[in-house]
């Protein structure tokens, strides 16, 4: 009993400071970060460019995620977009410029050197989509069968 209590407690505390943060992310910074979206308190976003920072809606962005906007060598601010419903695995890079579409799952470690279709899976160093057209619920979940 005092479980689930608990359970309940640190799920409603989660929530709020997940929503504290994409609040302040938004409004100190810039970003355009969707409703719903989670953002770990542990990925690095880019404060060199905080407004080129897109992050759609109901998409979640794991620990130890760095995501760049600009790229110093080149003196360039780019603006770098994650769409919606799209789980960003831990570790992951996601390299200035890129667009990451909707329904996408990006694997821990991978590096995002190039844009990735909707409903897609990509992993690797650099990143290539292994599997398209899948179909994903809210975080990027995958749901029902998927397609090669």
């Amino acid at each position: 009993m005092i479980a689930d209590r608990l359970k309940v407690l640190r799920t409603s505390l989660h929530r709020r400071i997940a929503g504290a943060r994409r609040t302040y992310l938004r409004s100190v910074w810039g970003m355009n970060i969707g409703s719903g979206a989670r953002i770990s308190l542990k990925a690095r976003l880019d404060f060199t460019n905080p407004k080129g920072v897109h992050i759609g809606e109901n998409t979640i962005v794991t620990p130890s995620v760095q995501i760049f906007t600009h790229d110093f060598v080149r003196a360039n601010h780019v603006d770098t977009f994650i769409g919606s419903n799209c789980f960003i695995g831990a570790g992951s890079i996601i390299l200035p410029g890129v667009r990451i579409g909707d329904h996408c799952i990006i694997a821990a470690g991978s590096v995002v050197t190039s844009d990735v279709p909707d409903r897609s899976i990509a992993a690797g160093n650099p990143a290539r989509v292994i599997k398209s057209g899948i179909r994903t619920g809210h975080y990027g979940m995958l749901v029902g069968p998927t397609v090669s």
